[in-house]
């Protein structure tokens, strides 16, 4: 009974595996394919670029005022020292802020790719969906991301197939 049993759901099993449907994209190779994400990336690195600009600026000015500091040291009285001190500490404090707003978890860069690259992705994912749901794909994977794909034929992958909804030929 029980080998019966074992032997009954794997057939199950085996024709359930059978009957489904799935593709495979490759994410990078798309991505490489859309303008608008080589526009938008370059945007990224310029706003970035700008914003390092700015935290370093601040950083050379905390650390050109140290180098002050420790020239001028023996001249001052203790009150100018504790002075000098504090407004080192400030400028290192406005810079560590500037990264943080900037660079942060929940920072500007973080607020602009998201912007950025929301709209593209989305629109990725809805020729993906209506591709998938034209011919009945219950499971799309990405084979550029690190979820284990050994190998995928070339004929499950529709990468092409979504730049062509899109509305862009590959490279």
């Amino acid at each position: 009974m029980k080998k019966m049993f074992t032997v009954m759901a794997m057939l199950m099993l085996a024709v359930t595996v059978h009957a489904q449907k799935f593709a495979l994209i490759d994410m990078d190779y798309i991505l490489k394919n859309v303008p608008a994400y080589e526009r938008a990336n370059e945007q990224l690195s310029q706003v970035s670029k700008k914003w390092q600009a700015e935290v370093d600026a601040l950083s050379t000015e905390a650390q050109t005022m140290y180098k002050n500091y420790q020239n001028e040291v023996v001249f001052l009285s203790k009150e100018q020292k504790q002075a000098k001190q504090d407004a080192i500490m400030e400028k290192e404090k406005q810079a560590a802020e500037l990264k943080r707003k900037y660079f942060g978890p929940d920072g500007e860069l973080f607020k602009k790719r998201a912007s950025l690259m929301t709209p593209i992705q989305d629109e990725i994912y809805n020729a993906v969906k209506d591709i998938a749901d034209l011919r009945g794909y219950q499971l799309v994977l990405d084979r550029a991301s690190n979820s284990g794909i050994i190998f995928g034929s070339p004929k499950v992958d529709i990468s092409n197939e979504v730049l062509q909804k899109l509305g862009y030929s590959a490279q």
